[in-house]
């Protein structure tokens, strides 16, 4: 077997060594640490000396400076070396000064198996057997023109809105939860908002839609636009990266923020999709962006159950925010989101379809915005609203498992069966 050695390396001409520069060339304190570094440095043997850069290069000079001159103890919580031990009771949702990089012991222990219960969901969108879907869409006669307007129009706002979630999880709330058991939970959310968003692309490719009108719903459909513009309306001032916590008044902008995305956007605004999108999967109708849907829900029911209980801990830790005038404007948030996502529904069903119209839909909605002011401490505005489609609390609330003959079985590959 031929190896390096039999073949003739040519000699290579040596190169001249340029001059090394004086201490004196360089700033004093990067003199004075380099003659410290080489000092208490053993000398290199010759193979090693051969290999190095230049000794006398400026970078390496400074390199070396710089990792004398190193804090092991940097970041914004202004850690000291040899500092206690994490307790329990230092943790805070918001405004804790403990190290942020410290996950156990856990305080939230609901927060940690969100997050596991999270992991135990998760799914693709490749995985849903969307052919029936494309020859039913296809189809002439497949569906009616209402049925038609309802699968554009939610996938136009969810594609949409699902952004808007992720941006607001990325850019605004992770930096200012300051409890690493909710972070955690809230990159996985992040996580899931990404496949939400790649499963309404997924849709409209296979179906064969026009890409760029569903994703641009939101600034040509009204009743969609007004949706998105709301949400972000409670995005723009904890998403400047000069926005921070610790005044009351900024802890109750993050609060109305935390309000506004997880009991409006993802607790009222889906709501008439979900239902609308599920109850034609029940007719055996788009089963595959019904099913699609349905695992998007379970999701957005975590992540809705995840943000009221980080709302009501805050609430707990801080109860000065919680004022009468502030409850006051947390009801009239819920009420406007209800108000708006009713205007959806009578855009989106101006007759009666799939076994629901306008006015039912408003009806479930004052029972969804009973439930979200309940769930927050406060006192419901529709004394005796009912749920008219209480199929869908059977889809949120049981975890059924699908039948093996009825889906599609994936292959999955594990890190140890990877071909190379």
């Amino acid at each position: 077997m031929l190896s390096w050695d039999d073949f003739e390396q040519p000699s290579q001409p040596k190169k001249a060594t340029e001059p090394r520069p004086a201490p004196e060339t360089l700033k004093p304190e990067v003199a004075e640490q380099s003659a410290s570094y080489e000092a208490h440095s053993a000398p290199a043997s010759p193979a090693a000396q051969s290999n190095a850069a230049p000794a006398g290069s400026s970078a390496v000079e400074a390199a070396r400076a710089a990792v004398a001159d190193l804090d092991p103890a940097p970041g914004l919580e202004e850690l000291e070396m040899g500092a206690a031990r994490i307790q329990v009771d230092e943790k805070r949702i918001i405004n804790c000064r403990a190290d942020l990089n410290q996950l156990v012991p856990f305080k939230y222990d609901w927060a940690w198996q969100k997050y596991l219960d999270g992991c135990a969901n998760h799914w693709m969108p490749q995985e849903v057997n969307m052919n029936k879907d494309v020859s039913m869409w296809k189809d002439p006669e497949g569906l009616t023109a209402d049925e038609r307007r309802i699968v554009e129009y939610s996938l136009g706002y969810f594609s949409t809105a699902d952004s808007l979630v992720a941006n607001n999880l990325v850019l605004a709330i992770y930096r200012h939860i300051t409890n690493p058991e909710c972070r955690q939970y809230i990159l996985r959310q992040s996580f899931e908002e990404a496949i939400h968003t790649h499963a309404y692309q997924y849709c409209v490719e296979s179906l064969g839609m026009d890409e760029g009108e569903v994703f641009n719903m939101y600034r040509e459909v009204p009743s969609v636009a007004k949706k998105a513009a709301w949400s972000l309306s409670h995005t723009q001032s904890i998403g400047d990266p000069n926005f921070k916590t610790g005044t009351p008044e900024t802890d109750q902008e993050l609060l109305r923020n935390l309000i506004a995305f997880y009991a409006v956007t993802e607790g009222i605004f889906f709501y008439c999709g979900f239902t609308q999108i599920l109850s034609m999967g029940r007719r055996n109708k788009m089963t595959g962006v019904a099913e699609q849907f349905q695992y998007i829900l379970r999701d957005e029911s975590m992540h809705l159950n995840f943000g009221i209980d980080v709302i009501n801990q805050i609430k707990l830790e801080n109860p000065h925010l919680w004022t009468a005038e502030f409850q006051q404007e947390v009801t009239q948030m819920i009420l406007e989101g209800m108000e708006l996502e009713v205007a959806y529904a009578r855009d989106t069903m101006p007759r009666g379809v799939l076994g629901m119209n306008a006015s039912m839909m408003e009806e479930y909605l004052h029972f969804i915005a009973n439930r979200r002011l309940s769930q927050l401490g406060l006192k419901e505005q529709f004394p005796g609203a009912q749920n008219p489609f209480p199929w869908m609390s059977e889809i949120m609330d049981l975890r059924k498992e699908k039948n093996f003959f009825e889906t599609r079985v994936i292959e999955y590959q594990t890190g140890g069966a990877l071909q190379w």
